[in-house]
């Protein structure tokens, strides 16, 4: 897998309309959910390619994250007259770049795309790497492929557009590189407001958030080793995702979050993390993004779901834990004790 091409604009409309005359295609088709449409096509609507594009829209929200979704985009394009050589710009939040960059990666084999994320979280994660997927039976990203987009274009200017929750929700992804990356990087994550961002220095801490996911996803494309790395709070985190999918939903960065503080306890217990760092760690998510309510008995379905993880081998759990900050150790196991402990770290430490 090459090196993803990534622009870090401060004018959309020139750098899409840059890319979309660069590659050759014979239609063009723009799709978004009825957020985006509603919030962020407009800022891109100023170009002529994208006027004259077909727009296909789609539900918000990870719940329309599926293959009836998917199936409506696929349908879109045929209707279109879309061809093995037409061109989709994925314009919205995680769900969209997922969804959208896997039917354009099956829709005849594969068509060209492009992503524009519109939310901190899918600048920072689902855009860059190239995972496609959606969910199905129950299951977070359970039926997908690996295929980079053509071009990503990264604008900060989206972000006025989001509520806090949101922000944070993208802002756990980059805590989680900041923590397999360096202190420097981890101590301004730590430190910096969040609910009243500079966007400024947001746009340069999202460039080196997006550089630390590339460096790792270039080594190691299909994970198969070091891109375990980007796993740090994902394996509680997908499971708390797929609980809370069952009753009432929460947004991914939050899981991801809630997945940090239980894994820092275990890197912590079993691979020395220092306790001040996992402390000032938890102590952030903590104030920002609260905890989701669940009880002991709620540790067996938990467990259950984390044994889907798609990094587990012949049913055993597996976490991507810490030594340290930067200090990354894959491929960890831990007991149900372990993993039961952690849980009561998260509910009651």
């Amino acid at each position: 897998m090459e090196a993803q091409k990534v622009i870090i604009s401060e004018n959309i409309r020139e750098s899409l309309g840059n890319e979309i005359a660069a590659l050759k295609h014979d239609r063009l088709f723009v799709l978004c959910d009825r957020t985006t449409q509603e919030c962020c096509l407009p800022l891109v609507s100023g170009i002529e390619a994208v006027s004259k594009a077909k727009v296909i829209v789609i539900e918000p929200t990870d719940t329309n994250k599926n293959l009836d979704a998917v199936s409506h985009v696929w349908s879109e394009l045929q209707g279109g007259g879309a061809t093995r050589h037409s061109l989709m710009v994925n314009l919205g939040g995680g769900m969209v770049t997922d969804l959208g960059g896997f039917a354009a990666s099956t829709f005849k084999r594969g068509v060209k795309f492009i992503n524009i994320p519109t939310t901190l979280l899918s600048m920072v994660d689902a855009s860059v790497g190239g995972k496609t997927g959606v969910n199905f039976g129950g299951l977070k990203n359970e039926v997908g492929v690996f295929n980079n987009a053509d071009c990503v274009i990264l604008d900060t200017e989206f972000l006025k557009t989001m509520d806090s929750d949101n922000l944070c929700s993208g802002y756990a992804e980059m805590l989680k590189h900041g923590l397999i990356n360096n202190e420097a990087m981890w101590t301004e994550l730590v430190t910096f407001d969040i609910l009243n961002p500079d966007l400024a220095q947001l746009r340069r801490m999202v460039a080196e958030s997006v550089a630390v996911k590339q460096r790792i996803v270039l080594e190691d494309p299909f994970e198969h080793g070091i891109r375990k790395a980007l796993n740090v709070g994902h394996t509680a985190g997908h499971a708390f995702e797929s609980f809370a999918m069952r009753r009432t939903p929460i947004l991914h960065g939050h899981a991801v979050a809630y997945g940090i503080v239980c894994e820092l306890y275990l890197s912590t217990v079993k691979a020395g993390f220092p306790s001040d760092k996992m402390h000032a760690t938890v102590r952030y998510i903590r104030d920002h993004y609260g905890r989701m309510s669940i009880t002991c008995d709620d540790y067996a379905e938990l467990l259950e779901l984390m044994t889907h993880d798609k990094k587990n081998t012949a049913g055993v759990i597996n976490f991507t834990l810490l030594g340290g900050i930067g200090d990354i150790r894959i491929n960890q196991t831990a007991s149900k004790e372990n993993i039961c402990e952690a849980l009561d770290f998260y509910r009651e430490g």
